[in-house]
Order: C-alpha cells, then structure tokens, then sequence
C-alpha cells in the first residue's frame, strides 16, 4: 500500500461526507416546517381565524424549545425523553417511511411522528409537563394541545 494513498482516501471521505450533513441538515428544516404548518393550521382553527402572522411565525421556534425542554427535563421519565430524542433522529434522518420528496404526503410521516410522540408524551407525564415547558402564546399551547388530543383549558 502506498503511504499517500491512505491520506488522500480520507481526505475523499470527509469530502463525501458534506452532501450526507447537507440532507440532514436540509431534512431538520423540511421537517420542522412540515410540522410548523400543521400546528399552524390547528392554531388557526382553534382561534377560528384570530391568529395573527406573527403568532404563525412564533410557533416554529416554540415547538422546537418545547421538544428541547422535554428532553432534558430530568423530572420526566427516562422513556419518555428517550422517544423525543428518537423523534429527533428520526426527523434529522434524511431517509424515511415515506421519501420527503413527494410532495405533501412525504412529509406526512414526519408530521405523524411528531404528533404520535407528543401524545405519548402527554399520556405518560401528563399535559402539566407541556404546559410548564411552553414557552409561547396560549394560543400557540391550544394549538399543540389540539394536536395532542386534549381539550382546551
């Protein structure tokens, strides 16, 4: 074997590797934006059309501190911050159930993620744990707890 020849085949990897954290990364986004819809819609139903732009625009940010929260919340139990940190991996993962390039139904999978694992959530620490960890609006705790399947308060 040739001594440069195991420098330059490392130097391809990490080379190659750029396109694989570029979907990941572009994967998170398409995800959290997918998801940022559907709680978009379910906020606007919930308000029956009193949802401003800018409430739209802070539920996105609210929900990924909110999943942030949970999963460090030593307090809740180790299962339940385990599958939000599965659900993390598994909406940063470029390849899914369903391939996010089909539009609409691509990203169905991922939102469907999300909302069976903030249901879980909710049926093994209950919905103080998601009120005490929202940091947003009321109208935007509606909109997840809708999405939840809980009743408003």
């Amino acid at each position: 074997m040739v001594a440069g020849a195991g420098r330059s085949a490392a130097a391809g990897l990490l080379h190659g590797s750029w396109p694989a954290v570029l979907a990941v990364a572009g994967g998170i986004v398409v995800a959290l934006a997918v998801c940022w819809l559907l709680l978009l819609a379910v906020l606007w139903r919930v308000s029956r059309g009193r949802t401003t732009w800018r409430d739209a625009l802070r539920l996105l940010p609210d929900l990924v501190r909110l999943v942030r929260r949970l999963a460090t919340d030593r307090d809740l139990p180790r299962g339940v911050r385990v599958r939000l940190w599965l659900l993390l991996g598994y909406l940063a993962l470029p390849i899914d159930l369903v391939p996010d390039v089909l539009p609409v139904i691509g990203w169905a999978d991922d939102v469907l993620a999300v909302v069976l694992v903030l249901r879980s959530v909710v049926r093994r620490a209950g919905p103080e744990a998601l009120e005490r960890h929202w940091p947003g609006t009321p109208e935007g705790l509606a909109a997840v707890r809708a999405a939840c399947g809980l009743a408003p308060t």
